[in-house]
């Protein structure tokens, strides 16, 4: 009896360290004329726990008319076991991707409200966008340049409304009059308890409706095979 107090109660104290955990994300993306690069970097206890997924090359397969992500993924400390995966994502694909998002969306009642308070407990203490961007026309970079600056004003104002802004972001838009250029890059990190994650799981799975989706994706389609007879 002793023995199975002390193991409740260190899987208690254990659940509440999960749920306390603070989650680290760095999120970085680049965009250069045809180069593409994805880094999505996990962090907790103080980099104890690391996890890295890299997408350092897309491209188009004008053969096959898909789009080619080759993806490397690393876990550890060191993130030294890195996995390289090639994958081929085709317009079809990308169909499924849709109708796969608007089936959930269909299927979970108050989805908005869900994420709204999960995004309360969202902290992001970093947040940098930097564009070059050009059409080799003075006039016509300027209109571009002028669309630009409220894409991004949009899309600030959203961020800074749902989501909690420890440090002013770092904005910029560099235009480019005498040639056409076309480069991004983001930077951002964020921060969340592991608890509130979970507690926006709970709650989408508890305003699930409806039988099983309809899910396209391979993915999605054996989750909805597997889970959601039950629900």
């Amino acid at each position: 009896m002793k023995w199975l107090l002390i193991a409740v109660i260190a899987l208690i104290l254990l659940f509440i360290l999960i749920m306390a955990t603070k989650l680290k994300i760095l999120f970085h993306f680049y965009h250069g004329n045809d180069n593409d690069h994805v880094k999505i970097q996990f962090k907790a206890w103080f980099g104890l726990i690391r996890y890295k997924i890299e997408v350092p090359l897309i491209k188009v397969d004008e053969d096959s008319q898909t789009l080619v992500v080759k993806e490397k993924k690393a876990a550890g400390p060191q993130e030294d076991t890195a996995n390289k995966d090639t994958k081929q994502f085709s317009a079809k694909d990308l169909i499924n991707s849709l109708h796969d998002t608007r089936e959930l969306i269909n299927h979970i009642v108050s989805l908005h409200k869900i994420i709204r308070k999960f995004l309360r407990h969202v902290t992001i203490s970093k947040l940098e966008w930097h564009t070059f961007a050009g059409v080799g026309d003075a006039a016509h970079t300027g209109m571009l340049t002028g669309a630009l600056w409220a894409i991004k004003g949009s899309i600030m104002g959203l961020v800074s409304h749902y989501m909690k802004l420890k440090a002013r972001p770092d904005i910029t838009i560099t235009p480019q009059f005498q040639f056409a250029v076309s480069q991004t890059a983001i930077s951002c990190m964020i921060h969340f308890r592991v608890g509130h994650a979970m507690l926006a799981g709970i709650k989408l799975i508890k305003f699930w409706k409806g039988g099983r989706p309809d899910f396209k994706t391979k993915r999605l389609s054996a989750l909805s095979d597997d889970g959601s007879k039950s629900v």
